[in-house]
Formats: C-alpha cells, structure tokens, sequence
C-alpha cells in the first residue's frame, strides 16, 4: 500500500472492508473476526473515526500483539501488516472456513458496524447465501481496459467526493471493485456491473424494466422501457420514468405551496436502489420489474430476503447480500445507514399521508405502494385505496402537461390533430408528457380501444376528463 492508496481510503470512510483505529483497543479482535466472518477488508491503526491520522508508532511488539490476536481466533485469522507512514494497515482475509469467533463470540460486518451474531445465526446466513458472493466473485471475460467505461467511472468518482491523483488501476483495487493478479487487472462481477460499456453483455439480467398498465393488470400496457446503462444509470432511469408517469397536484395552507407528488418519490427512489442492491443476482432468468398500474406502484426485486430475515424483521435486522455494491452505492449518498431503508419508506410514505406500502416474498421481493388520496382527488382519478390522515381543505390542480392537453380536446381528435394542438413538433416526447399519461389517468379513451394502432383510432375526453376541464374554466372565470 502507498500513501496514494492511503489517502484514498481515508477519503473514502469506514464501510464494509474499511475499520479506523486510534489504536489496538479490546475491540480489535471483534473487528478481526468481523471482516474475517464478511468479506475480509482492512484496519487502519492510528486513525479516528473522522479519518483524522493521530499516527501509531510501528514495532515487533505491536506486530507480535496483532499477530497473537489473529492466531487465537477460532479458527486463525490470515492477516498481513504493512506500515504506510504513521499508519500501520493490517490487510484481513475472509475466512475459508467461516463461522470465525473471538473470545467474545461470533461477529460480522453490517456496513461500517460490527455485529455480535449467534453461531446459528452466522452459520444459517452463509448457508443460505452460499459460500460465494456474486458481487465479489471475478469476471474473467470482462478485459481492462477494452470493457471498461472510463466515463462512468469518472462520474462515480465525482460523486463519491474523492479527490485523488491515483491512478484509476490504483482506485478501483482500493474501491473493492478489482483486484490485482499475476500482474493484471481482475474485475469483480460488482464492478463490471457499476462500470463496463455494456453490463448486460456479461450479465444478461443486468438491467432495470419500467412498465405502465392501463388498469390493474398487464392486459393493457401503455409504455414499456428496458434500462442497461449500468447500475447508476439504470436507478436514475428508473425514477425519471416513475416521474413522467406519474400526477402531480399542489396543496395551498395560508400562504403556502406544497408540491404532492401521487407517490412517495424518495421511498420509491429507495425501494429501487434497494431492489438492484439486494437482488439474488445468480437468478439469470429474471431482473428488476417497476410496474405502474391504475391503482398502485409496484417494484419487483429477484429473490427473496437474504439469511435467514423474514417480512416481520424488516426495519430492524439487515443483511446485505451484496456487499460491494451496496458500498458502491453507498459512497455516491444512493443508499444511507445500512438497515434504514425500510423505515424511511414507511416514514415517507406516512409523511406523504399515503397508505403503508406493502412487502411481499415468494421468490421474489415486492415492494407494493398505493397513491395519495390528495392527488387522486385533486386530479379527478378514482380513489381505490383507503385514505389515511387527514386531507388539507384547499386542494388545487396543478396545471401539468396532461391538464393542458385536456384544454384542447374537442370531440374525437386524431394523435397529429392532438400533438399540433399543444404546438409540439417531437412526436416521442409528446405521447411520453402528454397522451400516455392521460390515457393511464383515464381522463382521455381510444375511440377503438381494442386495436391501439388503429389507423381510424382517434381520442376524446372520458367523464373524468371533462370534469377537469370543467373544474379549470371554474377557476379561470
């Protein structure tokens, strides 16, 4: 390691593989056996919490005392020491033969906390997630740097806050996201799936399928988009098409305006980094599903919970069935402190006066969100869930793309009639802002529903349309 490397891992923080020391404290042997039980990582002696170098004096008694600490573990911990400045790294393995105790028990690394489990518990978990991890595992057909994607990387690397003169090879063995053998660059499958051209090419799971329903199934779908830009990409496309398919309305208290959007868009943010962070990514058949129907929001995720956690121990026990991507995910602020995740959704969706979102396992994981009745009403669409809490008295329409294109409607109109009413030119962002959106709110219906491409198909208002237009010309008089 080199003091480049070591200011990198200072810069980066304590996660998974990164434990700061200020010294050899009774906990040391915890931290040991924790990254020996997970997936190895590094102890960084002489160094606080904040990343502040307090510095640690090297000797052969100090090697000695770490060393004797790394042979009583049960079984032996391989360890390996190497000085950079005044900071001593000690370089941990996992363990081939894990569980892995201390004298004070059984432990693992949840993020950047170490875990106190039962035998049971430790033993059951890496039963159930097998003894290896997909993220870690090498990807021997992907070849630096043909395969990868600088530009990608050099994103992550902004948004990570990582300020280094290192070279990228440098960075992306101390990020976890390669390693180093026989004198090569070795991608681990978590890094080719953050930074290859094309992921999908070595994973053909690898991306993310947004769907719109015109009722509560998938008899009718009205859009459908496949994402494989990567990992990043695939979640920012994800939330950009939930965005476009979804209402908005505004609430006025006093002298106020509050946007409401129809769905908690940070619980949903969070169920679809979770869905690709925690997917089982060794099912090769199946990928990410967010599907949007009249009456709900749905994000299917491949698998069900890792270890031994059930539905009733969400929000309060964690496991990470990926790790390296969840650390990836974590340096870039996509994710926060490991096994919050459920709770903010919950608490997001309270704060949004929505009904509780649901979650279901049967192979799969579904996470199930139901709308804002504020929204529903405010915009004319059928409540079909039970309102919770209590809705403001003034509610306005928030005069959005669909509203504008309702104001143009006379009779049947044909889509070019429709598309030059609203004085747009692209016919794509059209039926994207404008047409699919009103046809899923049902304020707008085929004349010849059952054939959508009909060349005689043409569109006018339902009843719920018209009651919007009425309501707007109310409010202008």
């Amino acid at each position: 390691m080199t003091a480049a490397d070591l200011s990198i891992l200072l810069q980066e923080g304590e996660g998974t593989t990164l434990e700061f020391k200020e010294g050899l404290s009774p906990s040391f042997a915890r931290e040991l056996v924790g990254m020996a039980n997970t997936v190895g990582g590094k102890i960084l002696l002489g160094v606080r919490d904040d990343g502040t170098v307090v510095g640690m004096r090297d000797s052969n008694t100090l090697r000695a005392r770490i060393q004797d600490i790394a042979r009583n573990c049960d079984p032996p911990v391989r360890i390996r020491l190497h000085p950079v400045g005044d900071v001593i790294a000690v370089h941990v393995k996992e363990s081939d033969s894990k569980p892995v105790q201390c004298s004070e028990g059984f432990f693992s690394r949840q993020g950047a906390v170490t875990q106190k489990l039962t035998r049971a518990e430790i033993r059951d978990r890496f039963q159930s997630e097998g003894a290896v991890r997909f993220d870690l595992a090498p990807c021997p057909q992907f070849v630096y740097p043909e395969d990868f994607d600088l530009e990608k990387f050099n994103t992550w690397l902004r948004r990570s806050g990582i300020a280094s003169e290192a070279r990228v090879e440098d960075v992306l063995v101390n990020i976890e996201a390669a390693e180093r053998a026989n004198g090569e660059l070795l991608f681990r499958n978590g890094g080719v799936l953050f930074f290859a051209k094309n992921a999908r090419r070595f994973f053909p799971q690898a991306y993310i399928t947004c769907l719109l329903a015109r009722g509560t199934d998938k008899v009718h779908i009205l859009d459908r988009k496949d994402f494989d830009g990567g990992i990043v990409a695939d979640i920012e496309e994800a939330m950009r098409f939930v965005e476009r398919n979804t209402r908005t309305a505004y609430r006025i208290e006093g002298l106020q305006r509050e946007d409401v959007p129809e769905y908690p868009v940070k619980a949903v943010r969070e169920a679809i980094t979770n869905a690709v962070m925690h997917r089982d990514w060794f099912v090769e058949g199946a990928n990410v599903f967010v599907e949007i129907y009249a009456n709900r929001m749905e994000i299917v995720s491949p698998g069900g919970l890792p270890g031994n956690l059930s539905v009733a121990d969400l929000g309060g026990r964690s496991v990470r069935r990926n790790s390296l991507i969840a650390d990836l995910l974590h340096r870039i602020a996509f994710i926060e402190k490991a096994g919050t995740g459920i709770l903010r959704i919950r608490n997001e969706s309270r704060d949004l006066r929505c009904p509780d979102p649901e979650f279901e396992v049967n192979g799969f994981f579904t996470a199930r969100f139901w709308p804002t009745p504020e929204v529903r009403e405010a915009t004319g669409a059928p409540t079909t869930t039970p309102i919770t809490g209590q809705v403001a008295d003034q509610v306005t329409v928030h005069v959005t793309d669909q509203v504008r294109l309702l104001s143009v409607v006379v009779g049947a109109m044909t889509r070019e009639q429709l598309q030059a009413a609203v004085g747009l030119k692209h016919r794509g962002h059209f039926s994207r802002a404008y047409l699919l959106p009103a046809l899923r709110a049902g304020l707008i219906e085929m004349t010849v529903p059952d054939k959508p491409r009909s060349r005689n198909q043409r569109y006018r208002l339902t009843s719920a349309g018209r009651k919007i237009v009425m309501r707007i010309k109310e409010t202008d008089r």
